[in-house]
């Protein structure tokens, strides 16, 4: 077992230039898709957020259709939670493209 290991070992200590050009093209490989990975995983962020300030609008309308005389504190309200999902999903995003750009080097 252990002569088996140890020539293993030894070819692997000698890898011809294609082998390293081969691992190298699949470390290449690997960094695409972790750039097609945060590239989606920014559409999703951008996605749910958007899903989630126009649910609040839509509530926020609903809400002032049934009680006009609230308008004003619904609409700070609705505006409020706005900047928070749309804080969350700055931070989402740079987080997104830092990780981009650190693959794609």
């Amino acid at each position: 077992m252990l002569d088996l290991m140890g020539g293993i070992l030894a070819a692997a200590a000698e890898a011809p230039a294609a082998v390293t050009e081969t691992a190298a093209a699949v470390v290449s490989h690997w960094n695409v898709l972790g750039v097609v990975g945060a590239v989606l995983g920014a559409g999703i962020i951008v996605f749910g957020a958007a899903m989630g300030i126009g649910r609040i609008a839509s509530c926020a309308c609903e809400a002032i259709a049934r009680q006009p005389e609230a308008g004003g504190r619904i609409f700070t309200t609705m505006l409020l939670a706005s900047a928070l999902i749309e804080g969350g999903m700055l931070l989402a995003l740079i987080i997104c493209f830092l990780a981009m750009w650190r693959l794609s080097q």
